[in-house]
């Protein structure tokens, strides 16, 4: 019932709109203040590959997460320096216009739970919540934004010249 009225009603559009806006603005800031700032991963990659997230034991909690930064981020640091920042402001203009929504919401999520797993909690619990309500939500959350424009026209363009899959009885 909540995910049908979510997904279709006017009302929970206008207040997606407001989620929407609040954090898209959040990831375009952040993402904005990274690339006009001189952004380097490298310190943060190193400091999270020293002092992993540990559990109440003492043992590493997310050690094929730490094996993926020590062998796949650090040694690539320059792409995740160009990608870091520019998705992050990408995510958020996609949100605060509405376009394409679901997949700005999406990234947001991927990008959240990697900061999550390399042990930076701060708002990242909220931004996860509201990124999850915003995925739920689906078209309704850029029906006050530029999907209204954008999502029917990639889907003709998508669809056009193919033919309804038949089903057979």
């Amino acid at each position: 019932m909540f995910a049908r009225w979510l997904r279709e009603n006017k009302i929970a559009a206008g207040i997606l709109t407001v989620l929407r806006l609040y954090l898209g603005y959040s990831w375009f800031t952040a993402g904005f203040h990274k690339l006009t700032g001189g952004f380097d991963a490298a310190g943060f990659l190193k400091g999270v590959t020293a002092n992993p997230v540990k559990g109440p034991d003492g043992a590493v909690v997310y050690g094929w997460y730490v094996e993926f930064l020590k062998g796949f981020a650090l040694p690539n640091v320059d792409i995740f320096n160009f990608i870091v920042p520019w998705g992050e402001v990408l995510v958020g203009l996609g949100l605060m216009l509405g376009c394409l929504t679901t997949a700005a919401a999406f990234f947001a999520l991927v990008m959240n739970f990697a900061f999550f797993l390399a042990g930076t909690v701060s708002h990242i619990p909220t931004d996860i919540f509201l990124g999850v309500i915003i995925l739920a939500a689906g078209y309704n959350a850029g029906h006050f934004g530029l999907d209204r424009l954008v999502v029917p026209f990639f889907r003709k363009a998508v669809i056009k010249g193919k033919e309804p899959i038949k089903q057979t009885a």
